[in-house]
């Protein structure tokens, strides 16, 4: 019996990468570990959704769609309850397979 790599049965039932099936597949896991993230970080500090929400300067529902992928959030809403859980985040920006092109004046 063959065997496949993640990475085969992926491209084979999601799609290759770069195609837009593929790229909101990605993105939607980024956005599910973003909520689990979120979601894990504030029960180590016994925090309550309602309680993350007062600091943050939301209602309880909103951290629960955070928590749950469940809506697009602004970056600077996802900036604020990493500073209320006190936590430090770093981001990682990759160009891949783009030239670029400058410009001299």
């Amino acid at each position: 019996m063959k065997s496949y790599t993640l990475e085969e049965m992926t491209d084979k039932h999601i799609g290759k990468i770069g195609t837009q099936k593929r790229d909101s597949f990605d993105n939607d896991i980024l956005l599910d570990l973003l909520g689990s993230t979120i979601k894990n970080i504030r029960k180590e500090r016994n925090l309550t959704q309602e309680a993350l929400g007062l600091l943050v300067g939301v209602k309880k529902a909103q951290i629960c769609k955070m928590e749950n992928s469940l809506t697009d959030v602004r970056f600077a809403t996802i900036l604020k309850v990493f500073n209320a859980l006190n936590a430090k985040i770093n981001f990682n920006v990759e160009l891949l397979n783009q030239k670029l092109v400058t410009h001299t004046f």
